[in-house]
């Protein structure tokens, strides 16, 4: 049976209001957490960007949940070494309820050092090369490594989980599938795209879990949903690759402009129909996905637990959809 997880967004929340829908999740019955990991939100009306790291630590007091970034990009902003550190020290505080959730990332985190932004292909290469240093630093042994990207001298953790930390590849396309299938431990996507998890399971992802997340407007009036989702996240519906490449959450405000409230409308679920949530989290199941995870877009966070608890989250777990 399918799992159904919260999503925590770590672009429109500080981290106490995280912590607390963290909780709120787990007492309405959701099965696992994802956390997304930003330097910078989408845009300005999003405001908030917390250091995940510090976020994760406090759910691990917090909830008995398990905890994966969705997605860290471990190249650029922060070295592989340091994030191997991170995700051991996580792992223990979580007491193995931990998942490590990688990807390319966006220039709109990654660059803020000055760093040149690389072509997508580089930054896959860069994204395989840290995972094997990751790994390899997991192991408790010291490390050497002089890589095409990285170099890594004398390392070692100390600090370690009792079992290996799974990594889990997040990709949008069939390039970053194949990797994903070729050395992930997992796949993550946005949208129930069954070419893509078949692709990841034919390409040697087999039965590793695969997991897929979306975003919903919980709300008494469909029309203020909507128009919720239109202010907040018409980023999520620029096309092609412009969410990799912008800059600046201020280059995504501009860019949103082309994103109408017709297209939120027909893309996003919003409003008080629990038949509109229960479908969009089904697509994943129907899909083949292991995992679906669901994000509250806006402030009404008691009142979308309330919802899912009594309205959607029955039905998803009885099977009554299917």
């Amino acid at each position: 049976m399918a799992e159904y997880g919260y999503f925590l967004a770590s672009e429109e929340f500080g981290p106490h209001d995280l912590v607390e829908q963290a909780r709120m999740a787990e007492q309405a019955g959701f099965d696992c957490l994802w956390i997304s990991d930003h330097y910078h939100p989408w845009n300005d009306a999003q405001g908030q960007s917390p250091f995940v790291w510090s976020v994760i630590g406090a759910l691990a007091e917090a909830v008995s949940l398990p905890v994966e970034t969705a997605v860290t990009c471990p190249t650029v902003r922060i070295h592989p070494a340091v994030l191997a550190q991170a995700v051991a020290t996580s792992a223990v505080l979580l007491n193995g309820r931990f998942r490590f959730g990688v990807g390319t990332g966006e220039a709109l985190n990654e660059h803020i050092l000055g760093d040149h932004w690389p072509a997508a292909h580089v930054r896959m290469e860069m994204l395989e090369e840290s995972v094997t240093v990751i790994r390899r630093l997991l192991e408790g042994k010291e490390v050497t490594h002089h890589g095409e990207h990285f170099t890594v001298e004398n390392a070692r953790l100390y600090t370690l989980p009792d079992e290996p930390v799974p990594i889990d590849i997040s990709g949008f396309g069939p390039q970053a599938t194949a990797l994903a299938a070729r050395v992930g431990d997992g796949y993550l996507t946005m949208g129930p795209d069954e070419e893509l998890v078949t692709q990841f399971r034919k390409g040697g992802g087999g039965a590793k879990l695969v997991s897929g997340g979306v975003k919903v407007c919980y709300g008494g009036d469909r029309d203020t949903a909507v128009r919720r989702v239109h202010e907040l996240w018409a980023n999520q519906l620029l096309p092609g690759e412009l969410g990799q490449v912008l800059p600046t959450p201020r280059h995504f405000e501009q860019a949103s402009t082309l994103v109408t409230e017709k297209m939120v409308a027909d893309q996003v679920p919003c409003g008080p129909d629990p038949d509109d949530h229960v479908a969009a989290l089904s697509a994943f199941t129907d899909a083949g996905f292991d995992r679906a995870y669901v994000g509250q877009i806006g402030p009404d966070q008691r009142e979308f637990f309330d919802f899912y608890r009594t309205k959607v989250l029955p039905q998803l777990k009885d099977g009554s959809t299917r």
